[in-house]
């Protein structure tokens, strides 16, 4: 058996299953990033179509910082689309100033993200992502409006706006 085998083992044994995930789930990439999307591009190609930004959030679950993205404040009726591929992802009426400097919304369309258990803070949150090509949108919380409770926590660098 291997050193790192056994070490590993070790670990396990000692600290239990639970308690390593967070470790092991921040030495990668987004868990959505290992999942199969109807859109697919290498890594080349996303670099080709995004800019710098739009990669570090899209393609490596980056975050923006708060307050910077011009999302925050739209208030136009329309639809926020993601950046990577077009998808149609959250309505203006689902849209709300959470007051944390991010888009903010209480659902998203039908079908338009998926959700993965991201620990790379070292606690588990729900991480969003764009159903069709996977990128990395943002968190949903459980401190959002009514009729749903949760906060989709977007980074606006992840979506465009087309106005209605």
């Amino acid at each position: 058996m291997s050193e790192f085998v056994s070490h590993r083992r070790k670990i396990l044994g000692l600290v239990g299953l639970g308690a390593a995930m967070p470790l092991m789930a921040a030495c990668g990439s987004s868990p959505a990033q290992a999942k199969s999307f109807p859109i697919k591009r290498t890594e080349a190609q996303w670099r080709k179509k995004l800019t710098r930004e739009e990669f570090r959030i899209l393609r490596e679950a980056g975050t923006e910082r708060a307050f910077s993205s011009p999302l925050d404040k739209e208030k136009r009726k329309g639809t926020f689309v993601c950046a990577g591929c077009g998808n149609k992802l959250y309505s203006s009426a689902a849209k709300y100033d959470s007051r944390t400097g991010w888009p903010s919304f209480w659902k998203a369309l039908p079908g338009a993200v998926g959700t993965s258990t991201d620990y790379k803070i070292g606690y588990p949150r729900t991480e969003v992502h764009c159903a069709d090509c996977g990128g990395h949108l943002g968190h949903i919380f459980g401190d959002g409006p009514k009729p749903t409770g949760k906060r989709h926590c977007i980074n606006g660098v992840a979506m465009d706006f087309v106005p209605a």
